[in-house]
């Protein structure tokens, strides 16, 4: 890429080749072995390409310039994986062309930092996820929707930088123009930029997210000084976070980014920075042989010592590994919400499920590696205020409907599913959100990562208060002041409004693919045989999940069921408050009588790093998790549900709802 003047101002200039990722698995072979396609709109591009494609976990264990030899060595298409280590590279490429929803799913840096480090400098895609689209801004990543710039590219025409920051706010643009978020903010702390303050009339009404960026908008850095009047969608700036966390997937190469741009700084308010050992601890269990002799096993390892060096230099309180056997505290987004997380803060977390802690009418939002290191220096993340978009969830749910079959039911909807809600606040509301226990809203606002929203939020509540109380022990009169006033306003604006009527939902299940699939359990008719079942992650395994589990083995112990002795089902709990609340109610003893397999807290097999993976194709999956990409949790089949549905297929052997009283 080369930087010229032009007569439009600043213009760059690329020399290289375009890679098409199709849907036919030839094409890209070709592309890779040296062919260069002619660009035609018949052309079937690949939709959805989420990180774990881009950079499957294992790939992650680097966190240097080794990533550029594994940019889409993941990428599935027509059942195949075209794209080995380091033909990307060798095929000096430097632009990407994909379709719909580029880089869902997990919201690790590594996937963009990887592709720059493999020569791409350009990516074009018909809409690109938010996550992904701010990592590639920060790092100096281009990226466009403009398909137009395809032919200019191969001809190696100057192309204005303003295209590719066309309609973006003033701050992104300078962040691009500056060649990355370090480059800015070190301008910005030495006076030579000042981000412009919102305009907006104070008698704007506001939602419940808005609300709270007003509370926390930064107006001076130097001087730490907060709040404006109002917010509307659009408007740009930095909040000032309450919470900043990371786990060892992350810290590692957010550590070398910050200690390499930023020498010799300290960490701003280093008690409001958590660190969690929660994603690899089990990976020795699962890993291949073959990984082993690569060594991947000894790179995930170190992983954990970076981060725990980097815990010690710093003072930061590190959320570790069990002394008494291989597991965690817990992982990252259980602990946030049972500890820390209170209503009305700013939470960023380097995971796209950190709006879980939006159960409790917080702000929270996953970052990449280069924004929480900066977040490091100056305890504020830049933002351009999103649209909202009001999900209402009415009338009254049957017992056996879930929160999760209400998320799934979302996720499957035509608005969703076309990236409608791509970057926007997703606002859980209605009588049916409000009936739900903080544990059920947090599976809502978790798997606002799969809808590729910015965040999920509930407003707060009786309930909100409640759990303040009874689980972390606050005096009801705080728990009221800190709920006091975090309710959208009468006449908010949503972009857009989706109603789901809770009493005509049935159980859903996500087939295989992505999480959007959505069907009724009951249209599959019991003829989807299971080989796992996996009862854990942040969505599925929190104190409500586990009684719903319960709730269904009881049932079926007293009747003489167990878990047929084909079916593998591993019980995995989210936090050790969690086993402990599980020990005290006799779950863990229930779960072992029915035939499930207890593992220590922690991620494991969401991630395709502990019990619970498939190791072949044709093995079928059951899990309470929050997506089942290809390659996600092993290269077999996986199928997403509510706990019931989980537990009922557990003890059935197949894909089945829970009907109580059944036998």
């Amino acid at each position: 890429m080369k930087l010229e003047s032009g007569p439009d101002g600043p213009a760059v200039r690329f020399a290289g080749r375009i890679l098409f990722l199709t849907e036919d698995p030839e094409l890209i072979r070709r592309q890779l072995a040296g062919e260069d396609l002619d660009w035609d709109m018949s052309i079937e591009l690949r939709d959805d390409i989420s990180t774990d494609e881009i950079t499957p976990g294992w790939v992650c264990y680097h966190y240097d310039e080794k990533l550029g030899e594994y940019p889409y060595v993941g990428l599935e298409c027509g059942g195949e994986r075209p794209v080995g280590r380091n033909d990307v590279k060798k095929g000096g490429f430097v632009a990407c062309v994909s379709g719909k929803r580029r880089g869902k799913g997990s919201s690790r840096e590594a996937s963009p930092f990887a592709e720059l480090m493999a020569g791409i400098r350009v990516v074009i895609a018909e809409n690109i996820e938010r996550i992904y689209r701010e990592n590639c801004q920060n790092l100096g990543l281009l990226t466009s929707s403009d398909f137009g710039l395809i032919e200019r590219l191969r001809r190696g025409a100057a192309i204005p930088l303003s295209e590719f920051t066309e309609g973006t706010d003033p701050i992104t643009r300078e962040v691009i123009e500056r060649g990355g978020l370090f480059a800015y903010n070190r301008a910005r702390r030495e006076g030579d930029v000042a981000p412009p303050l919102p305009d907006t009339p104070g008698d704007r009404p506001l939602t419940v997210a808005e609300k709270i960026l007003v509370r926390r908008w930064v107006t001076d850095l130097t001087r730490g000084e907060l709040g404006v009047a109002a917010v509307k969608p659009g408007d740009t700036g930095f909040v000032k976070t309450d919470l900043r966390f990371s786990h060892e997937y992350v810290t590692p190469m957010a550590a070398a980014l910050f200690e390499s741009y930023t020498p010799g700084e300290r960490i701003r308010e280093k008690d409001s920075v958590l660190l969690f050992r929660d994603h690899l601890g089990m990976l020795d269990q699962v890993i291949s042989e073959e990984k082993k002799r690569l060594g991947l096993l000894d790179l995930a390892g170190g992983l954990a010592a970076r981060q725990r060096e980097f815990a010690e230099k710093h003072g930061l309180r590190l959320h570790g590994d069990l002394e008494d056997r291989i597991g965690s505290e817990g992982i990252c987004h259980s602990v946030v919400l049972e500890h820390y997380a209170l209503p009305g803060q700013v939470i960023a977390g380097t995971d796209s499920h950190t709006p879980h802690a939006g159960a409790v009418a917080t702000v929270a939002f996953g970052v990449g590696s280069t924004a929480i290191a900066n977040a490091w220096l100056t305890q504020d993340v830049r933002l351009s205020v999103p649209e909202s978009v009001r999900i209402n969830v009415v009338g009254t749910k049957s017992d056996f409907v879930t929160a999760k079959d209400i998320a799934l039911e979302l996720l499957r909807r035509p608005f969703v599913r076309e990236g409608g809600a791509i970057a926007k606040i997703v606002e859980w509301a209605g009588p049916a959100v409000a009936s739900l226990s903080i544990d059920e809203r947090a599976t809502l606002t978790n798997m606002c990562a799969e809808i590729g929203a910015f965040t999920g939020i509930c407003e707060a509540d009786d309930k909100t208060v409640e759990f303040l109380v009874e689980r972390r022990g606050m005096d009801g009169g705080d728990a009221e002041r800190l709920c006091e006033g975090l309710k959208s306003d009468s006449g908010a604006e949503y972009a857009h409004q989706i109603e789901i009527d809770a009493s005509k939902l049935r159980p859903i299940v996500a087939l295989p693919g992505d999480p959007g699939n959505g069907v009724f359990v009951d249209e599959l008719e019991g003829r989807v045989d299971i080989d796992i079942v996996y009862i854990g992650s942040c969505t599925g395994s929190k104190r409500d999940d586990m009684d719903m589990y319960a709730r269904v083995f009881q049932e079926g112990r007293e009747a003489g069921r167990r878990i047929p002795d084909h079916v593998t089902c591993y019980v995995q709990m989210s936090s050790l408050e969690v086993e402990d609340y599980c020990r005290h109610k006799g779950y863990l003893d229930l779960f072992e009588a029915v035939g499930g397999k207890l593992l220590a807290p922690g991620c494991g097999a969401c991630i395709n790093a502990g019990p619970g993976v498939s190791t072949s194709p044709d093995q079928v999956t059951i899990a309470s998790i929050n997506r089942n990409f290809p390659g996600r949790s092993g290269p077999g089949k996986v199928y997403l549900a509510s706990p019931y549905t989980v537990a009922a297929s557990a003890l059935a052997g197949r894909v089945v709802a829970w009907q109580p009283g059944a036998r």
